[in-house]
């Protein structure tokens, strides 16, 4: 048995780090955080051609029909990126969300626009995934949204939003719909755009066949997305770190040549090397083995957000004075591992709940 990736998946891993680094180098990276809440045409035209938005949808509606094992390895190219485009969302949970709990005209009507990426679609269910925050939360009666929900993820030129309503339902509404209100949150991460929604008596198309176990099952695959990028910026860090410990020099001597910065990059590589393990296993098993899904989810997530936060700070500390620049743009990354840990639960709700999965 082998424990590796398949000739098929480092395929899709070499071309998307290939795309990447001609598409989202980190001037641009700089240039779209700093512009704003739109996406730039190259880079995302780019992704699409690589089919990107298409991964995981069906192949009758113009996906590429494959498992959320290949989104985790794209995520993760996207992390060691930067890049500054919606994913987890808009590819990831939605179309899932859809193609699980939508009837045959909700999958029609949307999943093939979704996969062609002409449509964009963020996904506001952070009161389910991460606890309610102050009066946060949305009701459904008669068709109709009334509410509010904060952190709807990916929310870059979002044409539509899918809400959770708390009470094991999705709905799909549309962002011109009457009656809703969205105003960008300003967050650490400028490479992805979080949104705050409004309802007033908004006009909603509910999946049909929502239940709590689906609604499980998008949040179980969001998190694992989310740990995927967490691992590819965290050893993009790294990476980083390395780099410059063989350039910087300090008493006519380079500072990889200190015991101190040896320890430190070797200790952020020993943390980081089990990680990608974790995360593989879980998109592995989300894949294959349903009932273990969301332990391995939870357990990757929690395991990752804590790693990414250490190689984080010990990446930007092997720096010194320069990892706090501008100039070095290391903050990009490091503030995406922070936004990471905080959405869909932060580590200790998330490993709480692994632990109730395993009767502790």
């Amino acid at each position: 048995m082998e424990f590796a990736l398949s000739e098929e998946q480092v395929m899709i891993q070499d071309s998307f780090r290939g795309t990447l680094n001609r598409v989202s180098p980190l001037n641009r990276v700089r240039e779209v955080a700093e512009s704003g809440s739109k996406l730039d045409p190259a880079m995302w035209d780019g992704l699409v051609e690589m089919g990107m938005p298409s991964l995981i949808i069906p192949e009758e509606y113009g996906g590429a029909g494959l498992g959320l094992m290949e989104a985790a390895i794209v995520a993760g190219e996207l992390g060691r990126s930067a890049a500054p485009v919606p994913f987890v969302a808009g590819a990831v949970m939605a179309p899932l969300a859809i193609d699980l709990a939508g009837n045959d005209s909700q999958k029609s009507a949307w999943l093939a626009k979704l996969a062609s990426g002409e449509l964009q679609m963020s996904v506001a269910i952070s009161e389910t995934a991460g606890g309610a925050r102050e009066d946060a939360g949305v009701r459904v009666e008669a068709g109709k949204i009334n509410g509010r929900a904060i952190f709807s993820l990916d929310a870059t030129d979002a044409d539509a939003f899918l809400v959770a309503d708390g009470r094991d339902g999705l709905h799909i509404v549309a962002a011109d719909a009457e009656g809703l209100i969205d105003r960008e949150l300003r967050t650490i991460d400028r490479t992805r755009v979080v949104n705050e929604l409004r309802f007033d008596g908004v006009a909603c198309d509910s999946l049909a066949n929502c239940d709590a176990a689906i609604v499980s099952k998008v949040i179980d695959a969001g998190r694992i997305i989310l740990a995927a990028d967490s691992l590819g910026a965290a050893e993009e860090m790294l990476r980083q770190a390395v780099e410059y410990a063989k350039e910087r020099r300090q008493f006519d001597r380079v500072i990889a040549s200190f015991q101190a910065v040896k320890h430190m990059c070797a200790e952020m590589a020993s943390e980081l090397e089990p990680c990608r393990a974790l995360v593989w296993y879980a998109a592995y098993a989300f894949d294959n083995m349903p009932d273990e899904a969301s332990l391995q989810a939870a357990l990757a997530k929690s395991h990752v957000d804590e790693v990414g936060r250490f190689v984080a700070r010990t990446a930007t500390e092997v720096h010194g004075g320069m990892g706090f620049t501008d100039l070095m743009g290391l903050h990009y990354w490091f503030k995406r591992i922070g936004f990471n840990r905080a959405v869909l639960g932060g580590p200790e709700r998330v490993r709480a709940e692994a632990a109730v999965l395993l009767g502790l």
